[in-house]
């Protein structure tokens, strides 16, 4: 099937329609099993399903589509009866088992293979559940029940014929209503022509399809631009009301804009409306020969009557509801490929690197240009523009990644026997797409560590005078240049004394153990290999995890640190930069090299004075500052290099500040502020230590950029 090069494009939009439906499904499971909004939740269960069931069996993929139909099937009886003595937590665990395995099979359609899993258990184990249901709810009502899911219920024989549309004698008898519905996609969308043919495929297993245009969806490419142009018209007959037909078809993925026209049968004389604006008129029927015409907007009656109430008359107009209700729009949004967005980056980056080799080419030295100068400011002005426009395209908020982690404390507290409470804070802060990637894996580790460590039983808990819910914050937070991402809990803290038990046998201390503090002893737990866990368990105990952490958040130029209390619990703070891929830096001459500082580590640069130089008998220097005594760095020193300025008074002294440490170093001279690009040293080049990148300068020289928690630490 994924040969198939004309089903290319309906692959690529299956497979990201279906991770986005996953990702909405575990948050609405999550809010059924603590019956917030219990009704809604079913219903956007109930409604995901039958996408992805639709969806799958659309591509031929049977094992996820027969799934997703049986766990349809249980919501759709939970919908319809409401019974009574319903398990949330047991249904959550059968539909979650059912969410990983189409998780891990559309994994392997990522990956170019057969989804070859097999769904027969899952799918036994929701339909068992739901006769367990029916057998303990005996209503009179089950009859009617098989009646409306036999109406739903949609044939996958006729799956592979595109537009062959079936229904039985019966079935017609239902189609009562006829409806024409004009839909429009999000501009930018693309493949719009598959998009509505999956709304065709979905409409099919509640209505009878009458016509749809353009009618060669599938075949013809032009339809696409008919489709932008004029939308997609598809009349149907359903035994659906107009709410119904509404709610259902408001559903669409990327949908921007809906009309829909409930009509009689004799729809001779009707014109095609280009009108994008929706409008929303309800009429009521004179006599049974008048024809019915209702437009459907996102204003429904509840919002219409919740306005009746409010005007001073006691009944407003729809052009009042249509003007108060205009600020509640969609957002046009448009799906790019990350690897387009990360190839116009580096393209930005070589603009930005041709701008300064044009602005500061050492040939215009001594000259004055004013023309040019004027023209330089406008290209450098234009440039930062086109950077900041391309970085604020690649930031995405962090609210995906942290719902993501109820799922894990869920998960997590069940098996363990805890209870645990999450709060998210700061979802909506941003940060590069890149990034977000690479803090995941270390997030879910600290969340699994708290959890397992960190946060006692219910019954500890209350012997401590505690409640006995455990407490775990995530939060993230804009500093300056920079993002920090908290995970905090209440738990009972590290222990001091195992830690640094543990790491005396594993040969960890390097130095007096009286000159350890607190915060370097807790920072054992990520080297590779430790654990103070006695026994392996499902969740730790192999000395693996934490040392991710670290790996994964020095990859993105981030740091993390712990703090922690004993018997109140402990705090982990990930900082990271916005993005990675351009810098304000200053750039520093040491002899004949050149080094590049972020300027955000800068805190004060200055000629030595009258400030006090002091040395220990171990040859370390000291600077006092304004009555504060501040470690000294010579460049020079540190890297090798041969300079005629080694006399403090002749150099600049640069004060740097990282994790609320602070450090002098001595350089020859200031070069000046500039934007620079930052690339990663060749791979051939072991880790440099002090060095966390290169760059090149708009003279066409290489600069190193310094590492400064490196120097600081």
């Amino acid at each position: 099937m994924t040969d198939n090069m004309d089903r290319e494009p309906m692959l690529e939009m299956f497979i990201f329609e279906t991770y986005q439906l996953i990702d909405q499904l575990e948050q609405a499971l999550l809010s059924f099993e603590k019956g917030a909004g219990f009704e809604a939740s079913i219903n956007e269960i109930f409604r995901i399903m039958h996408t992805i069931k639709g969806s799958a069996a659309m591509m031929l993929f049977d094992n996820i589509s027969t799934l997703a139909h049986s766990m349809e099937d249980l919501f759709f009886y939970l919908r319809e009866e409401r019974p009574e003595n319903v398990e949330p937590s047991k249904i959550i665990d059968i539909v979650f088992e059912g969410v990983d395995f189409i998780k891990a099979e559309t994994a392997k359609i990522e990956s170019g293979l057969e989804p070859d899993g097999n769904s027969e258990q899952l799918k036994e184990k929701a339909l068992e559940y739901l006769q367990h249901l029916k057998n303990s709810n005996p209503s009179s009502d089950n009859a009617k029940y098989e009646a409306k899911k036999e109406g739903t219920k949609e044939s996958h024989e006729n799956v592979e014929q595109k537009y062959y549309i079936s229904s039985s004698k019966n079935t017609q008898k239902l189609m009562t209503n006829k409806y024409e519905a004009i839909i429009f996609f999000e501009d930018g969308c693309e493949m719009e022509n598959i998009r509505a043919f999956s709304v065709v495929h979905d409409l099919e297993s509640v209505a009878e399809i009458i016509s749809y245009v353009p009618e060669d969806v599938m075949e013809n490419s032009d339809s696409v631009q008919t489709i932008r142009d004029k939308g997609f018209k598809v009349v149907f007959k359903t035994d659906l009301g107009l709410d119904e037909v509404k709610d259902r078809l408001y559903h669409t993925v990327l949908l921007k804009d809906l009309q829909v026209f409930l009509t009689d049968d004799d729809l001779e004389g009707f014109e095609f409306i280009e009108n994008k604006e929706i409008d929303v008129e309800q009429k009521e029927a004179q006599s049974n020969t008048e024809k019915k015409n209702i437009v459907l907007d996102d204003i429904n009656e509840e919002q219409i009557k919740d306005f009746d109430k409010k005007s001073e008359s006691g009944k407003a107009s729809l052009e009042n509801v249509k003007e108060q209700l205009k600020t509640v729009g969609k957002q046009s949004v448009i799906s790019v490929n990350i690897a387009k967005l990360d190839l116009l980056m580096d393209l930005v980056g070589e603009l930005v690197i041709s701008g300064a080799m044009v602005t500061q080419n050492p040939d215009l030295k001594g000259l004055t240009l004013n023309n040019f100068s004027k023209a330089a400011r406008q290209l450098n002005k234009i440039t930062g523009e086109l950077q900041d426009i391309v970085m604020s395209i690649r930031m995405v908020p962090l609210s995906m990644t942290f719902q993501k982690m109820n799922r894990i404390v869920r998960d997590m507290s069940k098996k363990l026997d805890k209870s645990v409470e999450l709060e998210i804070i700061g979802e909506e802060t941003e940060v590069d797409k890149n990034i977000i990637e690479r803090i995941t894996d270390p997030l879910i580790h600290l969340i699994r560590n708290s959890i397992d460590h960190g946060i006692e039983r219910s019954d500890e808990r209350l012997e401590k005078g505690k409640n006995p819910t455990g407490k775990l914050v995530l939060e993230a937070r804009n500093a300056g240049g920079e993002v920090w991402i908290i995970v905090k809990d209440d738990g009972k803290g590290l222990n001091r004394e195992k830690i640094l038990e543990r790491a005396r046998v594993n040969g960890l201390i390097h130095k007096p153990e009286a000159e350890l503090t607190d915060r370097e002893i807790y920072s054992f737990i990520f080297l590779p290999g430790f654990s103070t866990k006695e026994n392996v368990t499902e969740f730790s105990g192999r000395g693996v995890g934490m040392d991710i952490v670290t790996k994964n958040i020095e990859m993105v130029g981030g740091s993390v640190q712990i703090d922690s209390i004993p018997g109140e619990g402990t705090t982990f703070l990930i900082k990271f930069p916005l993005t990675l891929a351009i810098i304000d830096g200053m750039i520093i001459a040491v002899g004949c090299n050149k080094y590049t500082i972020p300027t955000i580590a800068i805190l004060e640069s200055f000629r030595v004075k009258n400030e006090a130089v002091i040395e220990d008998e171990n040859g370390n220097e000291m600077i006092m500052v304004r009555g504060e005594c501040y470690p000294v760095v010579r460049l020079h020193r540190r890297f090798g290099i041969d300079t005629e300025v080694t006399d403090f008074n002749e150099g600049i002294m640069i004060m740097l500040e990282s994790e609320g440490k602070r450090r002098c170093i001595f350089a020859d001279e200031l070069l000046g502020e500039q934007q620079v690009v930052v690339k990663a040293l060749p791979k051939y080049i072991k880790k440099v230590n002090a060095i966390a990148g290169c760059t090149l300068l708009g003279d066409g020289d290489i600069s190193l950029i310094l590492d400064i928690d490196d120097i600081i630490q």
